[in-house]
């Protein structure tokens, strides 16, 4: 048999040369900060309380290019003492090839920090690590969940705004 009449996409019906695709063109600190007003007194002081603080921001860059901004504040402390202050804003460049409309948010807020995000991860590690602390594994991070509560959020804020004063 010659393959005549099977498709070339395996049958699928997605065309890999026009599948929607998220790709990573660059990826960069744009801005650290560590304070550490602990030490040395840390290294008597017991289990630390941490704190760990996440947002995310996407702006559109041109037709085709985002920029997604993955920040993280992590506060440390031990027995109502501060240990440390860490605040990274961590960012990737992603260009969006044949992603629906409806799909770029998904994309830009749930996939693209999730690419980005053990790269974030490691830094922070490193930057603890360094303060004289033990080194800091960020958990891994459910950025649909994430993703949902800011949606979920957004509705809510809508509805409330359409409810008229005098009903709410």
């Amino acid at each position: 048999m010659s393959g005549e009449g099977t498709p070339v996409n395996g049958g699928n019906g997605i065309d890999p040369a026009n599948a929607p695709r998220l790709q990573v063109v660059g990826q960069y600190i744009k801005d650290l900060s560590f304070e550490n007003p602990g030490m040395p007194g840390a290294f008597n002081a017991s289990r630390p309380q941490i704190e760990l603080n996440v947002d995310l921001q996407a702006k559109q860059l041109d037709a085709q290019h985002f920029e997604v901004e993955l920040k993280l504040r992590v506060n440390a402390q031990s027995d109502d003492k501060p240990l440390f202050l860490l605040e990274l804003v961590y960012a990737g460049i992603f260009q969006l090839h044949n992603v629906p409309q409806e799909m770029q948010q998904p994309a830009l807020l749930i996939e693209a920090p999730h690419m980005i995000f053990p790269f974030a991860r490691r830094i922070v590690s490193d930057v603890v690590r360094d303060g004289g602390m033990p080194p800091l594994m960020v958990e891994p991070i459910d950025f649909a969940s994430l993703y949902r509560a800011r949606v979920e959020g957004m509705q809510q804020m809508r509805s409330g705004a359409a409810t008229p004063a005098g009903n709410a």
